[in-house]
């Protein structure tokens, strides 16, 4: 788009006092470079760049918040059930009353993350050049890393032996776990991702506004998703009474 500024009438020869001409004419520069700037095919598409990149990046930590969430819960109930199994090694006897409360604490370290964010991440090459930052990519592909060694080799290793020890269902099998390793494991890790996450957060420029913003937004696009597949759901089941009405309207009519 070209942006025709004409000559004010102001600055022409003999149309005024030369001091009101001066003034004129600078703020008549200013406007034409501003114009000019404005419409910089360059600038519009760096700009258009950078705010992808801002979102690309919003969006992976975003997805590091809720995996951090994820750990969080598992931390307080990891020291929950290693609260109780020290209480029922000193008072054997509790034990017939907790194993009530174990299972429903339990279900709460069953960690599974959303890995969509992760593959649009690791498997896009335009994500590399979107983002356009090396180390940031290094970061985001440690934090992943070690988000899937924790999931398969200690949380899946922590099924398995409740499972060989039935840890849920004797007092001999809660005792066989040591639960406190998994609390100091779980809390390692956990203070390990905040920091990659914090540190990709200072490296791309993304603030604690910017991810508050950007969680409400995320919140808002989900409710509407979800008022969009229960409208599908009801047209639909509406369309299959229709089509039931109509059949057995026609029925009547051949009879």
């Amino acid at each position: 788009m070209n942006v025709k500024l004409h000559t004010p009438t102001t600055l022409k020869a003999g149309s005024g006092n030369v001091f009101c001409q001066a003034v004129l004419f600078v703020s008549y520069c200013h406007l034409s470079v501003h114009h000019s700037h404005l419409w910089n095919p360059a600038i519009i598409d760096h700009n258009k760049k950078e705010s992808a990149k801002k979102e690309m990046v919003k969006m992976v930590i975003s997805d590091f918040d809720k995996t951090i969430n994820i750990l969080m819960k598992t931390d307080t109930a990891f020291r929950e059930i290693s609260r109780m199994q020290l209480e029922v090694a000193d008072h054997p006897e509790r034990f017939d009353s907790l194993r009530f409360i174990l299972p429903i604490t339990m279900s709460r370290i069953d960690i599974e993350y959303p890995e969509t964010t992760e593959k649009i991440f690791t498997s896009s090459i335009e994500t590399f050049s979107t983002i356009g930052n090396a180390n940031f990519v290094n970061e985001v592909s440690s934090f992943y890393i070690c988000r899937n060694h924790y999931k398969n080799d200690v949380m899946d290793h922590l099924k398995k032996e409740l499972e060989e020890k039935e840890a849920i269902a004797t007092l001999k099998g809660l005792l066989s776990v040591n639960f406190s390793e998994y609390v100091y494991e779980n809390w390692a890790m956990l203070k390990s991702l905040k920091m990659i996450r914090d540190k990709c957060m200072q490296m791309m420029n993304v603030t604690e506004q910017d991810m508050q913003a950007f969680s409400k937004q995320q919140q808002i696009d989900e409710e509407i998703g979800s008022e969009d597949s229960d409208t599908l759901q009801r047209l639909y089941e509406e369309w299959l009474k229709a089509i039931d009405v109509i059949e057995q309207a026609n029925a009547k009519l051949t009879d």
